[in-house]
């Protein structure tokens, strides 16, 4: 049977201090892991699992199976990987601290906004510009709605919701990215002035996806969903969600590398709420600085999903602004660097404490440690 290893980090902080004076920084980032476990498994059943610190490192790995050993040094590397920013168009985006990316909807069944920007671009121009005054690093618009049970929308639809949406973005001199499965709407919301893909199938529902995104060159997210076809939410079986969701992702972006799509030009997403149960999104949740093995930049969209309505009476989806937040400084413990949200403001304004709290100007992290 086939082994496979995750190196997760399980010992997180806000500063580089520890008790054996050692500290990886994850990503480059605001985060540092004190702590980490080795887990192998075999089947998918978990065989082992051992706990190490950054000096622990090379002994650890030496004594996993020898089939592992270039995957325990490629994984150590990834989650000390420095990511470089993200160019878009003339808007750089930084990767060493979480940036909020603001949600644009213009679909008519939008299970957020109620389609409240659809065909009204007036109202959603100046939905974007609120977002981007407030601090949105990007805009990612969508025309297709991928609730659960939403309808497959056409291709011509799509393009005649979105590209009026990423001219007047454009206009503004925003950073756009274009959260479709489709080449043709992703191709002419290219040609409209829009940066980037954000693909919730991973370049599996449309054929001439991938080709595209490697001729143009433009950056992609690939985000987990287990099914295939229209619905993306079917097929969500897992052994253990976490491990599988990594292995998928982790297969996904070798593909995309295979097929000319630089490394440096993929974004992962666990997919929040895609063919997932409560349990496995609080699963993944808890564990998302394990997706720093991967070696790629993270992106985390939770804001206003259904599990927060399952974990708060039910709630509305307009009424899920303060689960939406401790969502979303969840992963910025964990790291991740792009979060994307539907209330800009206010996941702008967390952060920002987050990110003083993490000042070493500000903090004497020296003396807390003692």
């Amino acid at each position: 049977m086939t082994e496979r290893l995750y190196l997760f980090p399980i010992g997180l902080a806000a500063n580089p201090q520890g008790e054996d004076g050692d500290a990886v920084r994850l990503a480059g980032g605001l985060v540092y892991a004190h702590r980490f476990a080795a887990i192998v498994r075999r089947g998918g059943r978990v065989v082992s699992s051992q706990r190490f610190t950054p000096r622990d490192a090379a002994e650890t790995f030496a004594g996993l199976p020898e089939s592992l050993g270039a995957e325990a040094e490629a994984q150590w590397a990834n989650l000390r990987m420095a990511h470089p920013p993200l160019q878009l168009g003339e808007r750089t985006i930084r990767l060493d601290q979480p940036q909020v990316a603001g949600i644009l909807n213009v679909t008519p069944d939008s299970f957020s906004d109620g389609g409240a920007f659809f065909d009204r671009p007036e109202e959603g121009a100046a939905h974007a510009a609120r977002m981007l005054e407030a601090g949105a690093a990007l805009v990612d618009i969508g025309g297709e709605s991928t609730r659960p049970g939403a309808a497959a929308v056409w291709e011509g639809d799509e393009i005649a919701r979105v590209i009026p949406a990423v001219e007047y973005c454009a206009a503004m001199g925003a950073a756009i990215s274009v959260d479709t499965r489709r080449a043709a709407v992703l191709n002419a919301a290219l040609d409209a002035g829009a940066h980037m893909a954000n693909d919730v199938s991973a370049l599996r529902h449309d054929p001439t996806m991938t080709e595209l995104v490697a001729a143009r060159a433009c950056p992609v997210v690939l985000m987990h969903a287990p099914g295939n076809g229209d619905d993306l939410h079917s097929d969500g079986d897992y052994d253990n969600v976490v491990f599988d969701v990594f292995d998928w992702l982790a297969g996904r972006r070798d593909e995309a590398i295979a097929a000319g799509i630089p490394r440096d030009r993929i974004v992962l997403d666990p997919g929040i709420g895609f063919g997932k149960t409560l349990g496995d999104n609080l699963a993944i949740v808890n564990a998302l600085a394990l997706f720093h093995a991967l070696g790629q930049p993270l992106m985390f969209g939770a804001s206003r999903k259904r599990m927060i309505g399952a974990l708060s009476g039910e709630v509305a989806a307009h009424e899920r602004l303060g689960g939406s937040i401790a969502l979303a400084v969840k992963a910025m413990d964990a790291g991740f660097q792009l979060i994307r949200v539907h209330d800009v403001a206010e996941t702008v304004q967390a952060r920002n404490v987050w990110r003083g709290l993490r000042d070493a100007a500000l903090t004497d992290f020296s003396m807390l440690a003692e």
